[in-house]
């Protein structure tokens, strides 16, 4: 029986039951930690863009891809929470006289800059 390109290229089969299955497996990557921002595209990626969640699986690259898109997103929120409270003038002087008011500034400071990052670089392709 002449071969198959699958067993030409290296290939091989296993027998379950009745049937021959080839014997695929995935690359193996480096397993790097992904945080919230990575966590969060890839549950969108999952949903809402499949054949990009499922060719960056299948190529290896998912984890990668996630940690990198984390690291973007986490060095953006910072760099925002800076600026914008600089614009806002929410300073350690502020902290000092009104805690209250500071936290409160920080707190819309900090969700600006979470619905930016959000909207420019975790929910959008």
């Amino acid at each position: 029986m002449a071969k198959t390109i699958f067993e030409e290229m290296g290939g091989t089969y296993v027998r379950q039951g009745d049937y021959y299955l080839p014997c695929l497996s995935l690359l193996e990557e480096e397993q790097k930690p992904v945080g919230v921002w990575g966590q969060r595209h890839a549950r969108y990626l999952k949903q809402y863009h499949k054949v990009l969640y499922m060719n960056l699986l299948s190529s290896g690259k998912l984890n990668s891809y996630l940690a990198d898109i984390d690291k973007q997103a986490e060095e953006m929120f910072f760099r925002l929470v800076k600026q914008l409270a600089e614009k806002e003038n929410v300073t350690e002087k502020l902290k000092a006289e009104n805690q209250m008011l500071w936290v409160q500034n920080m707190n819309n400071v900090r969700n600006s800059a979470m619905e930016l990052v959000n909207r420019n670089l975790i929910y959008m392709l």
